[in-house]
C-alpha cells in the first residue's frame, strides 16, 4: 500500500527519534555553544527528516534520489558533531555510542530506501 506522507516512511519516523534526541540532548550544552554547536548540530539533525520530507514531495526519481542523499550528507554532518561533543567532553561515551547507533541504523535505511527506488525505475532487459 502507498505511503500518503513522509510520516508514514520509516526511515523518516526513525529519524524524527534521533532528531529529537538531539535536541533532548543540546539543551544541556554550555551556554557559549548556543549559538555555534548547538545551533549548527540542531540545523543538520532536522535536515535529515526535511530532506527525507522534501524527496517524498519530488515526482522523479532523481530528484527523489538528490534530497534522500542530501539528507545522508546531513545525516554525517550530525555524526561529526557528536564526535565533537564528546571530544568537548559534552555528552559520554554511552550516549555517543547510542547516537551512532541509530545514526548507523538510519544510514542503512536510507541506503535500502535508495536502492529500492533505483530498482523500481530500472527497466527489464
Amino acid at each position: 500500500m502507498p505511503t500518503r506522507s513522509f510520516e508514514q516512511i520509516a526511515v523518516w519516523q526513525k529519524a524524527h527519534q534521533y532528531v529529537l534526541a538531539i535536541y533532548r540532548i543540546t539543551k544541556k550544552y554550555p551556554k557559549e555553544e548556543i549559538f555555534c554547536l548547538v545551533s549548527q548540530m540542531r540545523r543538520a539533525a532536522a535536515s535529515i527528516t526535511a530532506n527525507i520530507a522534501e524527496g517524498y514531495a519530488r515526482i522523479g526519481y532523481k530528484e527523489k534520489l538528490r534530497f534522500y542523499n542530501i539528507s545522508q550528507g546531513s545525516l554525517e554532518e550530525t555524526r561529526n558533531f557528536v564526535i565533537l561533543s564528546k571530544d568537548l567532553g559534552y555528552i559520554s561515551n554511552e550516549e555517543k555510542a547510542i547516537f551512532n547507533i541509530q545514526a548507523s541504523e538510519i544510514s542503512r535505511m536510507l541506503n535500502a530506501y535508495c536502492l529500492s527506488l533505483i530498482k523500481s525505475t530500472e527497466t527489464p532487459t
